[in-house]
C-alpha cells in the first residue's frame, strides 16, 4: 500500500520502497523517545533529588571528619536517648518521614483495600519481608562472619528489622507508588511488634547458640509506634484538616513547600549517623569491613531478585520498584536501638547494627538511579 509523504523523508526520494522508509522513521522516532524519556526522567527530579548522592557523600564525608577529629562530637550526640535512639537521629527520622506520608492519599485507601490485587501485593511483601529476606540475612552472617559470634548478632538484628522510615524515600526517588508504599509499610510495621521478638529469639539463641539476649515485645512496640506512629498520625491530621482548609489546590501548595524537608531530614541523619559513629567506623575499621561485605550482597541480593521476579509476574514499574525497596529496606534504628539496650553502646553488636544504615544508605540511593534508568531504557510501564 503507498504511502503518501508531501515531502521527501529522511532523504529518501518517493521511488525507494515505503516499508523502508516507514521502517527508519520508526526506528528513529523510537531512539528519540528513548532519548527524551532517559532525559527527562533526570529532569524530573528536583535540585536536591537529582544530585542527592553528592549531597550523602558529602553528607558522610563530614560526619566522618566530625567524629574523628571533633572529639566531643559522637560522646555528645549520644547523650540523649529517646526510645533508645540518639534524639538528635530521632529527630532526623520524624523530619525525614513526616513529608512524604503527607502525600499519601488516605481518603482513597478505602477503595484500595477493597482490590485483590492490593492483597497480593501484601502477601508478597509479607512473603518476601518476613521468610526470604531475615533468612538470607542469617546465611549471610554465618557464611562471612562464622568466626565472629558478636558481630553476626549485630547482623541479624538488621536483618529481622524490617522497612519503616528510609523505604519511603528510595520508594519516591524511583518513582514508586507511594500510596501501595505506605500501606506495605504499615502491614510490616504491624508483624514486626509481633514477629521481631520471637524470630530473634529463634536466630540467635536456638539456630546461632547464643545467650546473652533478652527481648521483650514492648521494646519493639514502642520503637516501632514512636517512628511510625506519630509522623503517621501527624501527616493522617495534616492531610485531612489543611485540605478541608484551603482545599486541595492549597494543600498542594503547602506539599511544595514541605517536601524538601523530607531529602534534608535524610541528609541530616546520614551526617549525624556517621558523626556519632565516625570514629568507631575508622578505629574499627577491619570489622566495619568484614561486616560491610555480606550487608552490601544482601541489598543486591534481596533487591535485584525481587525486581526480575516481580517484573517476571508482571507488577508493572511502579509496583515492582515499591516492592523490591521495601524489601531491601531494613529498620536500623529498631536494630540499633535493641543492641544498644542489650549489649551496650560500646558491644561488637552494636557496631554491626550501626554498620547497616552506612552501607545501606549508598547501596539503595546508587540503586534508585540504576532502577530509573532501567525503567526508562526499556520502557517498563505500569
Amino acid at each position: 500500500m503507498a504511502m503518501e509523504h508531501p515531502d521527501d523523508v529522511s532523504g529518501f526520494s518517493q521511488q525507494t520502497n515505503p516499508g523502508l522508509v516507514e521502517k527508519g522513521t520508526f526506528e528513529i522516532q523510537n531512539e528519540r523517545e528513548k532519548s527524551d524519556s532517559r532525559a527527562s526522567a533526570f529532569k524530573s527530579l528536583g535540585f536536591i533529588d537529582r544530585f542527592l548522592a553528592v549531597w550523602i557523600l558529602l553528607a558522610m564525608i563530614i560526619g566522618v571528619l566530625l567524629g574523628n577529629f571533633v572529639e566531643e562530637t559522637g560522646p555528645a550526640l549520644q547523650k540523649g536517648k529517646f526510645v533508645g535512639v540518639s534524639v538528635p537521629i530521632a529527630i532526623g527520622l520524624l523530619v525525614m518521614m513526616y513529608p512524604i506520608l503527607c502525600k499519601v492519599q488516605y481518603e482513597t485507601l478505602h477503595n484500595l483495600l477493597q482490590k485483590r490485587d492490593l492483597w497480593v501485593q501484601i502477601a508478597f511483601s509479607i512473603f518476601v519481608n518476613w521468610i526470604v529476606a531475615p533468612f538470607l540475612m542469617l546465611a549471610l552472617a554465618w557464611a562471612f562472619l562464622p568466626d565472629k559470634a558478636d558481630l553476626r548478632t549485630g547482623l541479624i538484628l538488621v536483618g529481622l528489622g524490617r522497612c519503616i522510615a528510609m523505604v519511603l524515600i528510595w520508594n519516591g526517588l524511583a518513582s514508586g507508588d507511594q500510596n501501595y508504599c505506605a500501606i506495605l509499610v504499615v502491614v510490616n510495621s504491624i508483624l514486626q511488634m509481633v514477629l521481631f521478638a520471637p524470630l530473634a529469639v529463634l536466630f540467635i539463641r536456638v539456630i546461632s547458640g547464643g545467650n546473652q539476649l533478652e527481648l521483650s515485645y514492648s521494646t519493639v512496640a514502642t520503637n516501632v509506634a514512636v517512628f511510625l506512629g506519630i509522623p503517621l498520625g501527624a501527616a493522617i491530621l495534616t492531610r485531612y484538616i489543611l485540605r478541608r482548609l484551603v482545599g486541595a489546590e492549597g494543600y498542594e501548595v503547602f506539599m511544595k513547600w514541605l517536601s524538601p524537608w523530607s531529602l534534608l531530614g535524610l541528609l541530616y541523619t546520614i551526617l549525624i549517623l556517621f558523626a556519632s559513629q565516625g570514629h568507631r567506623v575508622v578505629h574499627q575499621i577491619v570489622s566495619v569491613v568484614r561486616v560491610s561485605a555480606p550487608l552490601v550482597v544482601y541489598f543486591l541480593i534481596i533487591f535485584l531478585v525481587t525486581l526480575v521476579v516481580t517484573y517476571r509476574l508482571g507488577f508493572g514499574y511502579k509496583l515492582s520498584v515499591t516492592q523490591s525497596f521495601t524489601a531491601a529496606s531494613n529498620n536500623f534504628e529498631l536494630a540499633i536501638a535493641v543492641a544498644v539496650a542489650t549489649f551496650g553502646p560500646e558491644s561488637d553488636q552494636a557496631l554491626a547494627a550501626t554498620v547497616g544504615p552506612l552501607i545501606e544508605v549508598p547501596v539503595l540511593i546508587g540503586l534508585v538511579y540504576v532502577v530509573r534508568y532501567v525503567g526508562s531504557k526499556y520502557n517498563w510501564k505500569d
